[in-house]
């Protein structure tokens, strides 16, 4: 009789989360930079296509006009499933997973009392 284990491509909670947390580590240092390149790079499709519509611009310049700035140090990651939340200390950026890695699907949140969370970067 022969066991068949297969490992989840995402693999276990604490990769998740270290995978989630140096995504974010790298949107913020690219933040910091001005690096609208790699920021754009860094978004879902979903979320870089609402950035463009709504600027009627192309990413890189469209991510430079939003009034995003470093959030300073991790505080928190969740990750539930393919989702996963970081709150920063001035920040909270949220993610998902797709074959090609974690992208941001929303920065720049900030919550509100028993409503959604406002984002200046989200997904439409």
């Amino acid at each position: 009789m022969a066991v068949v284990v297969t490992a989840s491509a995402c693999g276990t909670l604490p990769e998740r989360r270290d995978a989630v947390t140096a995504e974010v580590i790298r949107f913020e240092r690219a933040l910091g930079a001005g690096e609208h390149a790699r920021l754009c790079n860094a978004l879902a499709p979903a979320t870089r296509e609402e950035l463009e519509q709504s600027a009627g611009s192309r990413c890189e310049r469209a991510i430079g006009e939003e009034d995003v700035s470093p959030a300073g140090d991790v505080r928190h990651v969740d990750v539930y499933g393919d989702q996963a939340r970081v709150v920063l200390e001035h920040d909270t950026v949220f993610l998902a997973h797709f074959p090609t890695g974690w992208r941001v699907t929303a920065a720049g949140c900030l919550p509100r009392h028993e409503r959604p969370y406002q984002c200046e970067i989200k997904g439409g």
